[in-house]
């Protein structure tokens, strides 16, 4: 179990609205987490602004200032991992990472995702989900290994497909959603009751055998 509050550190590349999920939570006392970087490879990234107006250190580095873009996820990873987070939680960062500086982080990392992994993996998920015509979607979150969006999935959310859709209300709908997964999903994992054990995700200490899915409470279930 981890001691008080679980140090954590945010990747985001945008508008940083899953990172006011969590910072809400916190300050709400119903997220055990203390922020200890918020990072973004964007200097106008609203996230760190987000961060900066709540007490959060923040970083921006620049892939252009790297030769290789593996020099700068090492770069950016030495960063995360001197602020002493704990956890890192990929929430809207565009980047494809290397597997080098993946891999330090196994079990200790996580992406929020829009679409039902496996399903759309990488970019344009509402536009897709259209163009096939599925009757849902929704959003997923995963512990994040090299393979893109690949990981093991951990807890998912979902909505219905409306005949009236269109990829920006599609987004909208689902986006309070994904806030709602990413802090529930953080909070299990903060408080010690969630892990990955090799390809195994342990809730209290049982094996899931599939993703757990939230209810209109907020909350997880098998």
């Amino acid at each position: 179990m981890h001691d008080q509050t679980l140090p954590i550190a945010v990747l985001a590349s945008g508008r940083g609205s899953n990172l006011q999920a969590l910072i809400r939570a916190r300050q709400a006392g119903k997220l055990p987490v203390r922020p200890v970087l918020v990072a973004s490879d964007r200097a106008d990234a609203p996230a760190l602004r987000h961060a900066t107006e709540a007490g959060i250190p923040v970083l921006h580095l620049a892939p252009g200032d790297f030769p290789t873009r593996r020099d700068y996820d090492l770069a950016l990873f030495d960063r995360v991992a001197a602020s002493g987070a704990e956890l890192l939680v990929l929430a809207g960062f565009m980047r494809i990472l290397d597997a080098a500086a993946v891999s330090p982080w196994r079990g200790r990392m996580i992406n929020v995702h829009p679409s039902l992994l496996p399903k759309y993996r990488g970019l344009h998920t509402h536009r897709r989900v259209l163009e096939a015509g599925d009757a849902e979607h929704g959003a997923s979150v995963h512990f994040v290994t090299p393979e893109l969006d690949g990981g093991p999935i951990i807890a998912q959310a979902r909505i219905a497909v409306q005949s009236d859709d269109t990829e920006q209300s599609l987004a909208a709908r689902l986006l309070p959603l994904e806030h709602r997964l990413l802090v529930a999903v953080t909070d299990l994992i903060a408080r010690g009751r969630l892990r990955l054990d090799a390809q195994t995700i342990l809730l209290d200490e049982s094996a899931l055998e599939r993703p757990l899915q939230l209810d209109r409470d907020g909350q997880l279930s098998p």
